[in-house]
């Protein structure tokens, strides 16, 4: 069923001179080595977002510095937008999930820094306040009290922050639950801070005078979304509304029949809305209801709502992960859409999450909610609205699937018309794909998976392109999630690459995965200690795999044998491919470097420079008949020479 919400958004940006072919190369380890072309995915995607006095006030995702944009909701025009600058700690902020508004003020939590930013609405001013951690943390949540005091909401550390702005005193409250990593929302009131957690399920109780905790409520998923309503939390786990008194009495529970809730906003009068994902659908509850109500069918298909506000009588608006603001009437259903970028938010330049080749035709780039289509012989660029993100794609034909993130959801784009079709949900809570290869002997589609929790292992999927019908081998690997699948056609084998980052696991594993009897032919633990794999990639009869936490350890294992016959470390962690019968990687760190690697030599430098902008792994991808890859140079596209008989070439900056 064609879905027309995932139409093609048809954005014709300026057109690129693309390179002759490779075989007009003046010589063959001459210049251009490297050629770029702007930035590979480019966005509008926002994250935190608050209402205040007729204006919201949206955060970008993805590009650097990130975007604070003033967005009039009577006009829906942005009219004033600042950058947030880069603070003292190590890192660069690329966004905000949590955004408050207190004391004239709007305040933003970043990540992957977690730190924190005023705006001020009368003067315009950005100050950098307080850093709660480290790079790599995120500030996920925020929440002002009625006396204006903030609480954030932490990860990895788990833990709920105060900060008072008239002073800029911060404390930080003890542990929630041992072994927890995020605090994923927060809500306050005069006496209180409540606090939902990811892993460990729970609803918490802060007495913000003594830093009590008390226990409200369990669930059987992440808590993602807090809000009050008088004396009573509301929190969203999944697919459930648990509806509790603030002393924890009188628990209530209503669920969706399909997805998760993640936004809730609660009018004057007691009512509360919901807005689930992947479906967008958005439902009303009051206390005492034995069910969510159904109000309309989704506004904007597919995508994750950032907030949910109700303004005027029964009117609700909404922002869309995806970068859209809709509105909708939950009387009539009746319901508008304007996409961010007509409305004048700065688009910028985001980490790429995945790219394919169609050789001679078009590249295709993997972002936020969309793909970035350039056509390599004129240069045209479009984008194309997809349900997620694209964490992995593969190319058969004339379509391409994509694996996508946090839904699981498969879908195919037509590369002659741009038209995106959903081949289903794998289910079994397998939402974080890694890879995808297509089955030439069966016409199957072979997906690896993980889940959003150590706790659930991931999934090995067999999906059929045809129909949609999906068979899940779930704890293929017992125990461990997955990272990578490699197939050896003519043995109708699959290996497949394990995880155990957050078990009690110490080593991560390799299983080979018979596709004719779905068994699991053998499993074996090639580095003692060594927790995640990266990539795995089968070829010439053996099996190059590298590894993610491990300071770029690579090897070559003989698969008969199980034996390693060479092993190495690389400057970080990357994709492997192949191309003329030799294996290449590309990896983060040092400057974001390619290699050749090889069973005899070992590995070989062949470019550095990169970068470490790819938001999941670095990747190559080879033009047929030539030494010539596609890749990403900082955030542009880049083709970039690596012909393992030319001395290693340095890529420039962008831009020098």
């Amino acid at each position: 069923m064609i879905r027309s919400l995932l139409a093609v958004a048809a954005v014709l940006l300026p057109a690129l001179v693309f390179p002759a072919p490779a075989s007009a190369a003046p010589s063959r380890c001459g210049d251009p080595a490297v050629t770029t072309y702007g930035p590979a995915s480019v966005t509008a995607a926002v994250v935190g977002a608050a209402v205040h006095e007729g204006r919201a006030y949206l955060v970008s995702r993805g590009p650097k510095p990130p975007v604070l944009a003033e967005l009039d909701l009577a006009t829906r025009k942005v009219i004033r937008s600042v950058t947030l600058p880069d603070g003292p700690a190590t890192g660069e902020p690329e966004g905000g999930w949590a955004v408050a508004v207190s004391g004239g003020k709007v305040y933003v939590g970043t990540y992957p820094v977690p730190d924190l930013y005023s705006f001020d609405i009368a003067t315009g001013e950005v100050a950098h306040l307080h850093s709660f951690g480290a790079a790599g943390g995120f500030v996920w949540s925020l929440a002002a009290a009625p006396d204006g005091t903030l609480y954030a909401g932490t990860s990895s550390d788990g833990r709920v922050w105060e900060y008072v702005p008239g002073s800029g005193a911060v404390r930080r409250f003890g542990v929630l639950a041992p072994g927890e990593h995020y605090v994923r929302a927060v809500a306050a009131d005069d006496t209180h801070v409540y606090a939902g957690l990811l892993e460990k399920r729970l609803l918490m109780r802060i007495d913000r005078a003594s830093g009590e905790i008390r226990r409200l409520a369990d669930a059987g998923a992440a808590f993602g979304v807090v809000t009050l309503n008088g004396d009573r939390v509301l929190a969203a786990a999944g697919g459930e509304l648990i509806d509790v008194r603030k002393d924890g009495t009188d628990l209530r529970r209503v669920t969706v029949e399909s997805g998760l809730l993640d936004a809730l906003t609660v009018t004057a009068d007691g009512t509360v809305y919901a807005a689930s994902r992947p479906d967008g659908t958005v439902y009303r509850y009051r206390t005492g209801d034995t069910a969510l109500t159904r109000v309309v069918d989704p506004p904007s298909y597919g995508d994750e709502t950032r907030l949910l506000h109700v303004t005027g009588e029964d009117t609700l608006l909404s922002f869309a992960g995806s970068g859209g603001l809709w509105s909708l009437d939950a009387r009539t259903g009746a319901a508008e859409f304007t996409d961010l970028i007509d409305a004048g938010m700065p688009a910028g330049a985001e980490r790429p999450q995945s790219m394919v080749l169609v050789p001679n035709r078009a590249l295709y780039v993997g972002g936020h909610f969309a793909m970035d289509v350039r056509a390599l012989r004129t240069g045209e660029q479009r984008r194309i609205r997809v349900p997620g993100e694209p964490k992995a794609m593969v190319r058969h034909g004339n379509k391409i699937y994509a694996a996508m993130y946090p839904t699981g959801e498969i879908v195919s784009v037509d590369i002659r018309t741009d038209e995106v079709r959903s081949l289903g949900y794998l289910g079994h809570e397998q939402k974080r794909p890694w890879d995808i290869e297509y089955d030439p002997r069966t016409g199957k589609l072979l997906v690896a998976t993980s889940s959003l929790s150590a706790s659930i292992p991931g999934a090995l999927s067999v999906v059929d392109p045809r129909t949609g019908e999906a068979d899940v081998y779930q704890d293929v690997i017992p125990g461990q999630n997955l990272m990578s699948l490699s197939l050896d056609a003519d043995e109708g084998v699959v290996y497949l690459a394990g995880d155990v980052f957050g078990t009690s696991t110490p080593t991560a594993s390799i299983a080979a995965f018979d596709l004719r009897t779905r068994t699991v032919l053998w499993q074996a633990d090639p580095v003692p200690g060594h927790r995640t794999f990266q990539d795995v990639l089968v070829h010439d009869g053996l099996l190059y795999a590298s590894y993610k936490r491990d300071s770029g350890a690579w090897i070559a294992l003989d698969p008969a044998t199980r034996q390693i016959v060479q092993q190495g470390k690389l400057s970080g962690y990357g994709e492997l491919t192949v191309h003329r019968g030799r294996v290449f990687a590309s990896v983060f760190r040092e400057g974001g470097n390619a290699y050749e690697l090889d069973a005899e030599r070992g590995a070989t430098l062949l470019a550095t420079g990169l970068g470490d902008e790819w938001h999941t792994n670095p990747q190559l991808h080879f033009e047929p008949g030539s030494w010539h890859a596609w890749a990403i140079a900082g955030r542009d596209l880049a083709r970039i020479r690596l012909d393992p008989r030319c001395p290693a070439l340095t890529v420039p900056t962008p831009g020098s």
